[in-house]
């Protein structure tokens, strides 16, 4: 009977504990002046996890410009454990899902800070002025966010991010080297240009010969069924309520040309291409299904296509082989005419924020492990090619996608990247920067 009530004391006493430890972070969170509204979400995987918003300035270095809310999500392991900072690229709403879990902050435990980007939902100035979407400003606002959270999570800092939100985790190692102790872009492109150059000759080499002669052959038959196939076409977009920039045969021609970078880019099965006596059905319902018309409609990824048009670069087409059935004439200057908001202006590429990073990666070696698939598309503008240094580490997954992640690599691989992030983890000093 002793027992029973000792251990009855115990419960409860753990009961009390927990009640506290919740509070305790609500509470910090509540001191930090920043913060102008805090929500409790619902987790499977963390016992607390709070919505916030975080104010930023508009322009960091001009104070009279304003400020906005910045939606910043934080899921509590503990104060003793080791804190991700996923670093995304666009709208963060998936992160309120009560599933979600970071793939580092599951195989390690870690706290999470997750930061939405500027200018994606609910994270845009009532009066966006897209001069001040830039990478350096979006840089300011997670080393902002840091800066605050560090006080409270002071074990290592792991900053990632996946596609745009890897790109994002460069750049911010970049401007602020000394935030972050470790970061991990996964499948993140490193472009030189609006239309970089180098991802035509990629997926002329991408896989094996009969393979990329499949993809093309499919390619063109599209295109020499366009009288058959673009009826559903419109019925399709109609039914959507899709709108673009372009008319319906030219949105149907980009279709087309995306439709290789899209199949590689997600690592879609081969076996899955039609051939070319399939019927019009089939060959239609694939064909969306791998290279969607709401790509190039009008969507809420206006932010995006500034960015990739200033400073972060895009992708081009080849049309050579297609151009006998193509009803335009040249897909150059694509992103302007198909993406960018009238509101945004003239919009120049600069190439500073690429050669920027460029210098840092080769003049430095920071603790930095970058993730990609070799058969995606935007490997080919990966950072692939760094030498001699002893803490980046490059890990390119053997037919992997953009999907590619530490959790599908090879076993070898997988145990080294494993490893290498638990040995960055157990240092003591912050180092590789210098």
């Amino acid at each position: 009977m002793k027992r029973i009530r000792l251990f009855t004391l115990f419960l409860c006493l753990l009961a009390v504990s927990n009640i506290f430890a919740q509070s305790d972070i609500q509470g910090k969170l509540s001191e930090i002046p920043e913060i102008t509204k805090i929500e409790k979400l619902e987790s499977a995987e963390f016992d607390e996890k709070y919505l916030t918003y975080f104010t930023q300035k508009i322009d960091p270095k001009n104070d009279s410009i304003g400020t906005f809310e910045q939606r910043v999500v934080v899921f509590h392991a503990g104060f003793d454990r080791p804190t991700v900072l996923v670093t995304e690229g666009y709208g963060g709403s998936y992160a309120l899902r009560p599933k979600y879990r970071e793939e580092i902050s599951r195989l390690f435990n870690t706290n999470i800070v997750f930061v939405e980007h500027r200018y994606f939902l609910e994270s845009m100035p009532k009066y966006p002025d897209w001069q001040y979407l830039t990478a350096e400003n979006s840089a300011e606002d997670l080393h902002a966010v840091f800066t605050v959270f560090k006080k409270i999570y002071p074990k290592k800092w792991i900053g990632t991010g996946i596609s745009k939100g890897g790109q994002t985790a460069v750049i911010y190692r970049t401007f602020f080297p000394d935030d972050v102790d470790i970061s991990v872009p996964y499948v993140a492109p490193l472009c030189y240009g609006v239309e970089d150059g180098r991802h035509e000759p990629f997926l002329r080499s991408v896989s094996t010969a009969e393979n990329r002669k499949k993809i093309e052959d499919f390619q063109m038959e599209v295109l020499k069924r366009r009288k058959n196939l673009m009826p559903a076409f419109e019925k399709y977009c109609a039914e959507k309520k899709y709108s673009f920039n372009l008319s319906l045969d030219e949105i149907y021609d980009y279709c087309v040309l995306e439709y290789s970078f899209a199949f590689w880019q997600w690592g879609s099965n081969i076996d899955t291409v039609p051939a070319s006596d399939a019927s019009d059905e089939n060959i239609f319902k694939h064909f969306i299904g791998i290279s969607n018309p709401s790509y190039f409609g009008e969507s809420g990824n206006a932010a995006f296509f500034v960015q990739a048009a200033r400073e972060l670069g895009y992708y081009g087409y080849d049309i050579e082989p297609f151009k006998e059935y193509l009803s335009i004439k040249d897909s150059r200057g694509y992103l302007k005419k198909l993406f960018l908001p009238q509101t945004a202006g003239a919009v120049n590429f600069d190439e500073r924020l690429s050669k920027k990073i460029i210098g840092f990666l080769e003049t430095n070696d920071p603790e930095i492990m970058f993730i990609y698939g070799e058969t995606d598309p935007w490997s080919a503008v990966g950072v692939t090619w760094l030498e001699g240094k002893q803490n980046v580490k490059v890990f390119i997954q053997p037919g992997g996608s953009h999907r590619t992640r530490i959790s599908t690599l090879p076993e070898a691989m997988k145990s080294e990247a494993m490893e290498t992030l638990e040995k960055w983890l157990e240092e003591q000093v912050h180092s590789g920067n210098e």
